[in-house]
């Protein structure tokens, strides 16, 4: 199970009962020290007092757990214009949106799409490019991000 996945085991629920819907999160390693980014959302938006609140609770939980065992800093963020899609909920719920997805492996050739999400089916992304509807594999899904 990766790492991100772990983690969301670990912190959707004490999210979820501060009021808030876990979006996503990062584990991104490289330069100085990894970053751990967490999304979160709520119907009120999200403020940097709601991001304070979440990192409190979710610190506590990842201190005890201890899921990454070297040092990294945790982020809280909004989703923000630019949001992030990370599961089949994400891709289904912004269906007709614009949307930047790239892959881990090409597919057709190309590992870059940028269109119109069109939905969600069998594990794949729908998206159209240029009149024509690509399936992409969510399991080859390097990131996707809705563009305004």
């Amino acid at each position: 199970m990766a790492i991100t996945d772990q983690i969301e085991q670990l912190i959707e629920a004490p999210i979820e009962s501060l009021g808030y819907q876990l979006v996503g999160v990062e584990y991104i390693q490289g330069g100085q020290s990894p970053v751990l980014r967490i999304y979160i959302d709520s119907d009120q938006g999200i403020g940097i007092e709601d991001c304070e609140r979440v990192s409190h609770q979710v610190s506590g939980v990842l201190d005890v757990e201890d899921p990454i065992k070297q040092a990294y800093m945790l982020e809280i963020s909004s989703p923000g214009f630019d949001r992030p899609l990370f599961k089949q909920r994400d891709f289904e719920r912004f269906v007709g949106s614009q949307a930047k997805i790239s892959m881990k492996l090409p597919v057709e050739g190309r590992r870059n799409f940028t269109g119109q999400l069109q939905g969600f089916e069998n594990g794949e992304i729908l998206i159209e490019v240029d009149g024509e509807v690509y399936a992409l594999p969510v399991a080859k899904l390097a990131k996707a991000r809705l563009i305004a």
